[in-house]
């Protein structure tokens, strides 16, 4: 990865990509305004200034950065707690933006001591029913601004006031948020060339205005600079917020830079490069304190605008920044205009973000995976939903660490050693192996895993499998030590099988054990994945099928 603040290289594409990017991000940056309780101008806010720094100074050359439905919620949460400490936004203000402030810093103390190092360890439970929440809560909150009626700030209230949605709806409210659903999603069967939620937006607030409809919108946005929020940040802020401000702005350092590295994976793997994640977290966490010395709500690395600006020529930190440019010419320019846009319309387009943040395949495969992976996933999606964002994270954490040392203890007594993952880098071929490896070592790759492939090694298996050479045809992982297997590692396998085979490499799995069997059996890696005739009982097995198959032809 260049380590250049400016890179010139690629302007064109930049510039292109930085535009899509920005033209992607322009209806979800007021959505999340407004669903933060600060209002649209504060998601443009943010938007602009995390667009523009986290590019700048990140360490993923073709993020595109701004409010994401994860930032957003705990925003949201933050918003309504304060307001109900001190009575009023206005007098909120201080302890709001404070709290997005000392969260940027946390992001750059995260990045100054290697705390990127430790995301790794996340189960996949956690991060699941994490993310389902966050997509539940934001469907939750948009369903009373959906047909025109004010929401609730808690899903429990919501709940409770559901009967409301139904007998004071307004109708013409509901037929915008409906119009814009459907065009969300039918308008890239008729074209891709513009982004369906720009579409949806543009389309859903000029009917609303031309046919005169008497329906809630977003009202007037301040035009121009923003003006720096440093006296209200530290006006005088009441003794018993301060545990609050600690305890959101630890949670949106975390939260944001989870979401962020997650996103420069994704961004690594279109790319083929490597991005830097003590940099990243650092522009992260500078983006994040502009933007709260602005007045804007928090974000974090945006995969929707990070996958268009690469697709449409994105390559270095340039695009980054002009997607954020972008955003600041029309908060300059057409500012006024947004004053109009309907609420349902912005509900209609946060409803199917909620949707898609939901992580169907972990809810899918509940009955299948691990019984304590199930319990961690539902335990952390109940409580994130209708409790602390904090919490949720923390119990889910311990408990899958508790879940597993309590495994580790049941196969140490059944005589099973768990390896060290650093005995994983030692990948000399084994005896039974020297006859084959010497002579196919250019075309065939061994692997060896050892102990339990739980969340604590996943991340490491998958960089090593990331680095294989191009040359190798044939991936032989021999499993022969691995009594179990959670729900990290049953992802992980799966998405290291399906990335190789997109490469032209077979992968061979070595006498699997009985749980790891079954258990890629149940969500079907087994056979659609990997085919029954790539298991082998023995290594000696698998030689003889390659060299039967022809497969390094």
């Amino acid at each position: 990865m260049s380590s250049k603040i400016v890179d010139f290289s690629n302007l064109k594409g930049d510039f292109i990509g930085g535009l899509v990017a920005g033209v992607v991000a322009l209806p979800l940056a007021l959505a999340f305004g407004v669903q933060s309780g600060m209002g649209a101008t504060a998601g443009l806010y943010g938007a602009i200034m995390v667009g523009i720094f986290a590019a700048i100074f990140g360490g993923t050359p073709t993020q595109a950065s701004g409010p994401t439905g994860p930032m957003t919620v705990v925003a949201a949460a933050l918003v309504a707690a304060s307001i109900q400490l001190t009575g009023s936004l206005e007098t909120a203000m201080g302890i709001i933006l404070l709290s997005f402030l000392l969260g940027g810093l946390l992001q750059i103390v995260f990045g100054l001591i290697n705390i990127a190092g430790y995301v790794k360890y996340f189960p996949y439970p956690v991060v699941s029913g994490f993310m389902s929440g966050v997509g539940l809560i934001i469907i939750l909150l948009q369903l009373f601004p959906f047909v025109g009626l004010i929401s609730a700030k808690s899903t429990f209230a919501i709940l409770e006031d559901l009967p409301r949605l139904f007998s004071e709806f307004n109708i013409h409210a509901l037929a915008l948020g409906i119009l814009t659903v459907l065009i969300y999603y039918l308008f890239p069967l008729l074209t891709k060339a513009i982004p369906s939620a720009l579409a949806a937006l543009i389309i859903g607030a000029l009917t609303g205005y031309f046919l005169g409809w008497d329906v809630p919108v977003i009202g007037e946005i301040p035009s121009g600079i923003p003006n720096l929020q440093i006296g209200t940040m530290f006006s005088t802020i009441p003794p018993e917020a301060y545990s609050l401000i600690v305890e959101y702005a630890a949670v949106l350092a975390v939260l944001g830079s989870i979401d962020s590295l997650l996103t420069s994976v994704i961004a690594d793997n279109m790319t083929k490069t490597r991005h830097n994640s003590n940099r990243e977290l650092i522009g992260q966490g500078i983006g994040n304190m502009l933007a709260a010395a602005f007045g804007g709500i928090p974000g974090a690395g945006a995969t929707k605008g990070t996958v268009v600006n690469i697709n449409a020529g994105g390559k270095t930190r340039i695009s980054g920044a002009i997607h954020g440019l972008f955003l600041l010419a029309v908060l300059l320019g057409l500012g006024s205009l947004a004053a109009y846009i309907p609420l349902s319309v912005l509900a209609g387009l946060l409803i199917p973000i909620g949707f898609k943040i939901i992580d169907i395949k972990g809810l899918k495969h509940l009955l299948r995976v691990p019984r304590a992976d199930a319990a961690v996933l539902i335990l952390v999606l109940v409580i994130t939903t209708f409790g602390s964002l904090i919490q949720a994270v923390g119990l889910g954490v311990a408990l899958a660490s508790i879940l597993f040392m309590k495994k580790a203890s049941d196969l140490g007594e059944k005589g099973i050693v768990i390896e060290s993952v650093e005995n994983l880098k030692d990948e000399k071929p084994w005896q039974d192996e020297l006859p084959f490896y010497d002579e196919y070592k250019d075309k065939v790759l061994i692997k060896h895993l050892k102990g339990p492939l739980f969340f604590g090694f996943t991340t490491y298996l998958k960089n090593q499998v990331a680095t294989t050479d191009k040359k190798i045809k044939v991936l032989i992982i021999r499993m022969d030590q691995v009594p179990v297997i959670d729900q990290s590692g049953l992802y992980t396998l799966e998405d290291i099988v399906f990335d190789l085979e997109q490469l032209g490499t077979q992968v061979l799995l070595v006498n699997l054990q009985k749980q790891p069997m079954d258990k890629l059996r149940s969500i079907d890696i087994i056979p659609d994945l990997v085919a029954e005739e790539h298991l082998f009982a023995s290594i000696e097995e698998a030689f003889a099928y390659i060299k039967k198959t022809n497969t390094l032809e």
